[in-house]
């Protein structure tokens, strides 16, 4: 079913749990996460604070909303790749699907990750939902490998990769944008393909 064939009621929905999310998102960024408490996000969104709850369990949950779908996308990707295609190539390119969202909004993509960066409890939560990424990985990869969903190189590569996402994205973060996403992610690769100094 496409978006334009989804029934307007849940369309609607839709488009408000986003503003609500994409409010609460600029309130916690200016003012800290922990300084701004439900009942001001409902009110600077418009609704009740009922209604916040209806489309978010929590604070962190209207934040994370952003991410929500990235996993599946990025598992989409990585089923579209070649055949042919090393693994860690796959892995690799399967990530645009996060570099091209933050290229069509690199300040409010910057800053989501700011805000998780310095939030401990946001960070914990960006950590369950890469574990998530992880199993959901794992499987596709193990399919285009031929290997069972339980293959302990092919978990490894996808837990590997998406380590290497999730620190080129805190770094990219701490240093205010200065460095490109895509190139931090490629550096990452870059180090776990190459043979440790004293191997050498």
């Amino acid at each position: 079913m496409t978006e334009s064939s989804t029934p307007l009621q849940p369309r609607l929905r839709q488009a408000m749990r986003a503003e609500v999310a994409r409010v609460a998102t600029a309130l916690f960024a200016t003012r800290g996460f922990e300084n701004v408490t439900v009942p001001e996000v409902a009110a600077a969104a418009g609704v009740s604070r009922a209604t916040f709850f209806r489309y978010f369990g929590s604070k962190e949950d209207a934040v994370l909303a952003a991410l929500e779908g990235y996993g599946a996308r990025i598992a989409e990707a990585l089923a579209a790749r070649p055949a042919g295609e090393d693994a860690w190539t796959a892995l690799r390119c399967a990530f645009a699907v996060i570099t091209d969202a933050r290229n069509e909004d690199p300040e409010g993509g910057l800053a989501l990750a700011r805000l998780i960066e310095s939030t401990p409890s946001l960070r914990t939560r960006e950590t369950e939902k890469y574990r998530h990424w992880q199993e959901t990985l794992s499987g596709v990869l193990a399919e285009r490998l031929g290997r069972g969903k339980d293959d302990f190189e092919t978990v490894l590569r996808a837990a590997a990769a998406l380590t290497a996402l999730e620190l080129a994205t805190r770094r990219w973060a701490q240093n205010d944008g200065a460095d490109d996403l895509g190139t931090l992610i490629d550096q990452a690769f870059l180090v776990m393909h190459a043979p440790a100094p004293e191997l050498l």
